[in-house]
């Protein structure tokens, strides 16, 4: 199974890029922008709001694609300036404070739009885990 997702993002044409992609029971979603519904950036200035608009695009496009937050692995938050980090960070903790996926948080030098101050990224597997099995000699 092979499923494309799109948030309706203006860069998804422009870059060829699906919002996420979900191949069986893994889910991959793309650096997500702090973009309102009209395409244009939001919450400027506004690392805490901007992350929540990300994650919430981000969301949408895990159960578009067939998952639940439930499913996330890992996260990844990008930010312009690190030292702003625990405003990201409330927010992802109040979406993912009861998940508690791997996340990696680092500064880069910059985004498409220069009014973002973050994107974020996701990863999911859908399915069940097999326990894990005790070593056993071979």
């Amino acid at each position: 199974m092979i499923q494309n997702v799109s948030s309706g993002s203006p860069f998804e044409a422009i870059v060829g890029l699906s919002r996420a992609r979900r191949i069986d029971n893994v889910i991959a979603v793309s650096g997500t922008a702090p973009l309102g519904t009209d395409g244009k950036t939001v919450h400027v200035g506004d690392v805490y709001n901007q992350t929540r608009r990300c994650l919430e695009i981000m969301a949408k496009a895990i159960v578009d694609a067939g998952g639940s937050l439930q499913d996330v692995t890992r996260t990844r938050t990008m930010l312009v300036d690190i030292s702003r980090w625990r405003e990201a960070a409330r927010a992802h903790a109040e979406m993912f404070g009861d998940i508690c996926p791997a996340n990696t948080v680092v500064e880069v030098k910059g985004f498409i739009d220069p009014d973002w101050l973050v994107e974020t990224e996701a990863d999911c597997y859908l399915g069940t885990l097999s326990p894990l099995s005790p070593f056993t000699s071979i």
